[in-house]
């Protein structure tokens, strides 16, 4: 009789799961929910509203690094009587160049309205994992997210502003990986990071194929980003692997564990009634979810052994944005307390 060793029943078993996860994101990763016509249109309206009343504005910032134009859309503090601190808050794989974006999918402009806080969202960046890549990709164009992020940004902001100079950054699903990246490669510009449904992961199998479906389900050659994937460039942009580098931030990280959660039923907006939406949403976004769960209990237990402290949030649910607005709101208080301390 052969036995099997718990540690090969293990590996197996995550053998397994990421060959499941393969198959489901090669049918598209960026597939999530989304908010049906009405509810976008009346999130378009606040918007405008805001705008009219100076709480929002859209600026177009130069790049000198990637030679182009960027578009930015800011929600202002509330009393600007002060300077105030700044939250950078990034959009997912597409960069919020379509209707996947936080204004279109989420109340952010009525959350922001009472914040002493500016929120920074570049409109821009998809399928770029908001990173220096070290070539030009003949599809995805020159991409220098990181020095746009980290060293051309930020004065702009800082002047237009006149924002206090403290910073956090946040990001859901592919920025959920950028954002822990980028405070561990500007470690003195971010007091705080908050990571919503990211696979925190660019070394190992499982993170690689997240990438993939990302960047190469869009057109893009992932050796353009940094190297071969076994060049040195994959290992120092991972976020586990790096993740001392995070000590002394204010850390928060969260991850759906892919089973239906409460946002996960027919009434939901994004949903409608529709059961083949109910059913994608669940199919697709369910294991989407389960494979960021996986990355993040990785993180988990890498910033434990490095004894750094970090909220870690689990909780049931899929690959959608009404999980990230709850999110922005749960990992709130403890970004606005790295900002005004």
């Amino acid at each position: 009789m052969m036995s099997v060793t718990s540690g090969n029943l293990h590996r197996r078993t995550v053998q397994a799961f990421i060959a499941f996860v393969v198959a489901v994101v090669s049918i598209g990763f960026s597939v999530t929910a989304t908010a049906d016509t009405g509810a976008k249109s009346k999130r378009a309206d606040r918007l405008a509203e805001a705008m009219a009343e100076g709480r929002a504005l859209d600026l177009t910032v130069h790049s000198t690094s990637m030679n182009r134009d960027v578009p930015i859309r800011i929600l202002v503090a509330a009393d600007r009587s002060v300077p105030r601190p700044t939250l950078y808050l990034l959009n997912g794989s597409g960069g919020g160049e379509g209707d996947a974006h936080w204004f279109a999918q989420t109340d952010i402009v009525e959350f922001a309205a009472d914040k002493n806080v500016n929120i920074v969202v570049p409109m821009s960046g998809g399928y770029s994992y908001y990173t220096d890549w070290v070539k030009v990709d003949p599809v995805l164009g020159r991409n220098k997210w990181t020095t746009f992020l980290t060293q051309e940004l930020p004065p702009v902001i800082d002047a237009k502003l006149n924002a206090t100079g403290a910073n956090a950054i946040a990001g859901i699903s592919m920025a959920g990986t950028s954002v822990l990246a980028l405070a561990e490669a500007a470690p003195e510009l971010y007091r705080g990071v908050a990571s919503y449904s990211g696979c925190a992961e660019t070394t190992t199998r499982l993170g690689q194929l997240a990438v993939q479906a990302v960047v190469g389900g869009n057109g893009g050659d992932i050796t353009n980003i940094w190297g071969p994937l076994d060049a040195p460039g994959w290992r120092a942009h991972d976020p586990v692997v790096n993740a001392h580098k995070l000590r002394g931030k204010a850390i928060y990280v969260s991850s759906g564990t892919g089973m239906p959660g409460r946002h996960d039923h027919l009434a939901n907006e994004a949903i409608d009634g529709d059961v083949v939406e109910y059913a994608r949403i669940v199919g697709v976004g369910g294991p989407l979810e389960a494979a960021t769960y996986y990355c993040t209990q990785n993180l988990d237990k890498r910033l434990k052994q490095l004894r750094i402290p970090a909220t870690i949030d689990y909780e049931p649910g899929t690959h959608s944005w009404p999980y990230w607005q709850d999110q922005l709101a749960k990992s709130w208080p403890m970004l606005e307390r790295a900002l005004t301390r």
